[in-house]
């Protein structure tokens, strides 16, 4: 059943990214033959009143077909479009994913909350060193730091690092501390020693993260916002890694088998982990996607781009089909060496789980 649920996220991300290439060619008129989820021999296919929608054998992808014959003034041919509109096709599957990944992002955010902490200051753990300016100032470990130099220290989880800024600004002078000794509140001062200025304290959260709802949707927008940035600059990095560091790195590359069991196995631990699979796998696919190769979206947009150099003259489209029916070639072939790449390890896994 779970791997059923992967193999479903990956067949929807798949569909969301063709029904962007779809839509976006449809609402601007053009005309389309085909849509088709997968490639190869035709599973399940519907002839509507303009387009034949097709499931195929193998779910490595999926395109959308656009008629290339007709009259060269017809507008609703893509051929014939400006370069934009043709662009506006090409990234539109690419901004699906995005979209889509956004989106899911901001539901898990929504569901899970946030962390917050329960209880405000800072508790004292211990010193670094006997007699520091700290223990020498009679704090003692238990005790709650709530204020420094009267500013609140509230259930934020950038008190900490305020609270070490707060103490290297005062070289050479005190620093006043508000603190809670088992319920009786007690006033210190402790002069920072050293440079950088230190006071030789040991200190944690006094309060534990626990989750709460979100009230503002703007702060829910925010935060999903942050995260969608942080997993897009990862995968970016990870790529990059993989072109500059291949041998190291490509024995991590998985092909679509890794990607289910890796989905399947989420998908045991909880709901949202999938979800999150979905987002993670989302990004994944819209960059991509973006890269420059032939049969790829960055491909094609590498086509127009070189069209735009040529002052609007295209390449031609004997060498752009060779180009890209090569680069078709090789990607289902890498494909079904990752199959098989993949199939080996799982069946190796499950031998020596068995022995």
């Amino acid at each position: 059943m779970f791997t059923v649920l992967a193999i479903l996220v990956l067949a929807a991300l798949v569909l969301i990214h063709e029904l962007g290439h779809f839509l976006a060619a449809r609402c601007q008129g053009i005309k389309v033959y085909s849509f088709s989820i997968g490639f190869g021999p035709i599973l399940w296919s519907y002839q509507g009143p303009e387009v034949l929608y097709c499931l195929r054998a193998i779910p490595l992808g999926g395109f959308v077909g656009f008629p290339d014959d007709g009259e060269k003034n017809d507008r609703n041919l893509l051929v014939n479009r400006p370069i934009i509109d043709r662009a506006l096709v090409m990234v539109a599957g690419v901004g699906a994913n995005f979209v889509t990944a956004f989106l899911l992002i901001v539901l898990l955010t929504t569901i899970g909350g946030k962390e917050v902490l329960d209880q405000p200051g800072l508790q004292v753990k211990g010193f670094t060193y006997s007699n520091s300016p700290s223990e020498l100032a009679g704090i003692k470990p238990g005790d709650i730091i709530l204020a420094v130099d009267q500013e609140e220290l509230d259930k934020n989880d950038n008190i900490l690092s305020r609270f070490q800024q707060n103490v290297q600004a005062h070289e050479g002078r005190d620093l006043f501390l508000k603190i809670d000794r088992q319920g009786q509140s007690i006033e210190l001062s402790v002069r920072p020693q050293g440079s950088p200025p230190k006071i030789g304290i040991l200190i944690d959260y006094a309060g534990s993260y626990v989750k709460r709802p979100y009230n503002d949707p703007i702060e829910i927008l925010q935060e999903a916002t942050h995260k969608f940035n942080r997993l897009f600059v990862i995968t970016l990095q990870g790529l990059v890694k993989l072109v500059t560091n291949f041998k190291e790195t490509s024995v991590q590359l998985g092909g679509p088998i890794a990607i289910v069991a890796t989905g399947s196995r989420l998908a045991q631990t909880s709901y949202l982990e999938l979800l999150n699979f979905a987002a993670i796998i989302s990004i994944n696919l819209g960059i991509m996607n973006l890269l420059p190769l032939p049969a790829l979206d960055g491909g094609q947009l590498f086509f127009l781009v070189l069209e735009a150099l040529r002052g609007g003259s295209p390449i031609p489209r004997k060498l752009q089909e060779n180009v890209m029916q090569g680069g078709l070639f090789v990607l289902l072939s890498l494909g079904v060496f990752m199959i098989f790449k993949d199939s080996y390890h799982l069946i190796q896994d499950y031998i020596e789980s068995n022995l």
